[in-house]
């Protein structure tokens, strides 16, 4: 069942936005090489708590971290360890905040380079971003998921890129997973999906592979890579519907 929220309620959810948006990029922004993974989880706990923020993802069962670090062929939920970054790294980041009794989600990607000449990676990297953007222009009173999901899968793999299909998006708010499920593809009718109304908060999430969309599960029980060991990337924004346009909780 789907959770609509009340204006007052989204309002709440755009302060605990702001502030894992803010939080987010300082993370971001302390990416590079010679940092630790774990380092960058120990500086984004700090940073949420002293905005008066809850690392969300610490809510989760069994978890222990703030951020979740997808290094390289890690599609989703690396564990922040003591791998140190280097140069040529491709780093995602994903962060969740609870707010006054609601969670927000984001996650970014990016390459820690001096090399100034584009290449593949930053191609396949803009393409990851393009995607989630177009997404989120389609995401108003009227369309559906399916708009959504075929705005990604249509430019990610329009590019030749892999979207993975066991990894998605979904609904958020007073809990961090809520329905209805937004997939980074389209199977079926359009019609068939669930109709974006007024008061729906969804992560819209772009999780894609460089080769192809399989993934494998790592030991550790969480953290899940890329079966042929090649690049991924991990774009996401929770955003509210609204009469006029998608308004973007975590800018």
């Amino acid at each position: 069942m789907i959770d609509y929220k009340t204006p007052q309620e989204i309002e709440i959810m755009k302060q605990g936005g702001q502030i894992l948006s803010e939080v987010l990029w300082e993370v971001m922004d302390a990416l590079k090489s010679g940092v630790t993974e774990i380092e960058l989880d120990t500086l984004a706990e700090k940073l949420i708590r002293e905005k008066g923020g809850e690392p969300g993802f610490k809510r989760v069962k069994n978890y222990n971290h703030t951020i979740c670090v997808s290094t390289n062929d890690v599609v989703v939920h690396g564990i922040p360890g003591n791998y140190v970054f280097k140069e040529g790294d491709v780093v995602g980041i994903d962060c969740g905040v609870f707010y006054k009794g609601f969670n927000t989600d984001m996650s970014e990607t990016r390459r820690i380079s001096g090399n100034k000449s584009k290449d593949e990676v930053d191609k396949f990297l803009e393409i990851g971003k393009h995607a989630l953007n177009e997404a989120i222009k389609v995401a108003f009173v009227g369309n559906r998921i399916g708009h959504i999901s075929k705005a990604i899968q249509d430019i990610v793999e329009g590019n030749g890129y892999s979207i993975v299909r066991s990894l998605i998006g979904h609904g958020v708010g007073r809990q961090l997973h809520e329905e209805p499920e937004v997939p980074g593809y389209l199977t079926g009718d359009i019609n068939k999906t669930p109709v974006l109304k007024e008061g729906m908060t969804i992560a819209v999430e772009v999780i894609y592979n460089m080769g192809t969309k399989e993934v494998i599960l790592d030991k550790d029980g969480w953290t899940i890579k890329t079966e042929d060991g090649k690049l991924a990337g991990l774009y996401e924004r929770t955003i509210a519907i609204t009469k006029e346009k998608a308004v973007i909780l975590t800018p």
